[in-house]
């Protein structure tokens, strides 16, 4: 792997283990291999990986643990790390662990229901037919099928009256289901869909359903016309909860030995559904998958390089936060990130 090339599970690899394993033997390697406990790193490797990471420009903090315990966390420039700062599209993936928290709790019946089923009143009337298939799995995969809102899109979508109407009113580049076009209005949809399932705020939701188990704060971001909190980018965590987080995940659900979202939930989560055209990485509910010296990957990502890595058979929950101006490509900023993970974050923990 070059220092620039994205982290990469090819779509052949994937089939492959499909159909050579039930879905508990496919994420066996995810879930049930538990590496030896504590947080032993290199010494040499750690510093060199922290070095290294200092001299990336657009980095602002990194923390990295192993097995629960933070054993670097630093901030290069920007907030101090335990400072809420805007993780863009790893709300995506938090709005994912919603959704698996109110399937938990019967607030949605499952991934198969559609939307105009879970939440009748967010579907104008005069939509396409074709919207009324879209279902909650479409949303959290981003395979609703409609023209994107994301990227050249965006502006005209926030700057819209109504951002739920627009998004469902878009036409249809592909068939719901299809595959995966990249699209936070989508999330939005999702996070909306859970509001008026709950007869709460998304926010209320984060706060109760993840803010409160975990110890974290949640602040208050932006919300819609309408009063929905947007549902796939601008929440905002500190780098120390943003690890909480992913501790959560890393340990199959759990937090302090109790249930906070299901096992079944993280392993569904964590199942390759679609690929990502940017990356060319597998997706699942919320999360992006890939394989990488050996070792199965689970992360989230953001505008600018907010990133979220999981590397449960070594125990390792890396958090990196950079400067949410700047655009980071899998080729450009992302790439290096990737390779400062592969290249030296995990020889550390495997030389330990």
């Amino acid at each position: 792997m070059t220092s620039n090339s994205p982290l990469r599970l090819g779509r052949r690899t994937v089939l492959a283990a499909v159909a050579a394993a039930s879905l508990g033997g496919l994420m066996r390697p995810l879930l049930a291999a538990q590496p030896a406990a504590g947080a032993a790193f290199d010494p040499v490797l750690l510093e060199r990986a922290v070095k290294r990471a200092a001299g990336l420009e657009q980095i602002h903090a990194l923390v990295i643990g192993r097995n629960g315990e933070v054993v670097s966390a630093e901030a290069f420039r920007g907030p101090a790390v335990n400072r809420a700062v805007n993780v863009k599209s790893v709300s995506k993936t938090i709005a994912a662990s919603l959704a698996g928290i109110a399937i938990d709790r019967g607030v949605l019946r499952g991934v198969d229901v559609t939307l105009a089923e879970a939440a009748p009143g967010l579907v104008p009337a005069g939509v396409d037919p074709r919207v009324r298939r879209i279902t909650i799995a479409d949303l959290l995969t981003m395979q609703a099928g409609l023209e994107p809102t994301s990227g050249p899109g965006y502006g005209r979508w926030i700057n819209s009256r109504n951002w739920i109407a627009d998004a469902l009113r878009r036409p249809f580049v592909t068939e719901p289901g299809a595959r995966m076009l990249y699209s936070t209005g989508s999330y939005h949809l999702l996070g909306a869909a859970l509001s008026s399932a709950s007869g709460r705020s998304l926010l209320s939701l984060a706060r109760d359903w993840l803010g409160e188990p975990l110890g974290i704060e949640v602040p208050s971001w932006t919300r819609d016309p309408q009063g929905f909190y947007l549902g796939g980018n601008n929440m905002a965590l500190s780098p120390l909860d943003l690890f909480r987080f992913g501790e959560l995940w890393r340990q199959g659900g759990l937090w302090n030995g109790q249930p906070v979202i299901s096992t079944a939930w993280v392993r569904d989560s964590w199942v390759p559904r679609t690929r990502s055209p940017f990356s060319g990485d597998d997706y699942g509910y919320g999360w992006f998958l890939a394989q990488a010296k050996g070792h199965r990957i689970a992360y989230a990502r953001g505008y600018g390089g907010q990133m979220l890595y999981l590397v449960p058979s070594l125990g390792l929950t890396v958090v990196v936060t950079s400067d949410p101006t700047r655009p980071a490509r899998s080729d450009g900023h992302v790439g290096l990130l990737n390779a400062l993970l592969t290249d030296d974050i995990i020889p550390a923990a495997e030389m330990a």
